[in-house]
């Protein structure tokens, strides 16, 4: 096998690394709508049975995201140029640095996706312990105002722990 078919090797080991990631960012993105449309309904239980899906995919990704730079150094390496895409792609023949490039593409436009949805699924959640947090605050207030065994006595600052501890 010459130096040329072992090139040809690397990049498709490198071409199906990225195949399955983009394969894996649609099922993750599918979990986010799913996650996502569950906070907007604020449904726990639902939320809940998503996030192990989430969590595995995540992780899933990161797995190939390493294998996929450890694949483009040792092909790097072989081909003695230094351990960058563009360097790869500048030493590859045509046809299969298109290749590669437009298969890279994606991967950046499947990642700039996951990364909008995961903003706005924090933003979702963020909002939520905000107003969780705001409504434990009222409740714990309301509570102390009141008659009953947690009313503050004046002078005591029972009002103050109470409330501070809600926030």
């Amino acid at each position: 096998m010459g130096p040329t078919n072992q090139t040809n090797m690397k990049t498709r080991e490198l071409q199906t690394l990225w195949w399955d990631w983009l394969s894996t960012s649609e099922r993750l993105l599918r979990s986010l709508y799913e996650q996502t449309a569950a906070l907007t309904l604020r449904d726990v239980a639902r939320v809940e049975r998503i996030q192990p899906e989430l969590d595995q995919m995540l992780g899933r990704i990161q797995e190939i995201d390493r294998d996929a730079a450890t694949c483009a150094r040792r092909l790097a390496e072989e081909l003695g140029v230094e351990a960058s895409f563009r360097s790869l792609v500048q030493v590859l023949d045509k046809a299969e640095a298109q290749q590669i490039q437009g298969l890279a593409n994606r991967v950046t436009i499947a990642s700039r996706n996951v990364q909008e949805v995961l903003k706005k699924n924090r933003a979702l959640i963020e909002n939520e312990m905000t107003y969780i947090n705001g409504t434990l605050t009222l409740i714990a207030k309301a509570t102390v105002e009141s008659e009953g065994p947690f009313k503050s006595k004046k002078g005591s600052g029972s009002t103050a722990v109470l409330v501070d501890q809600a926030a």
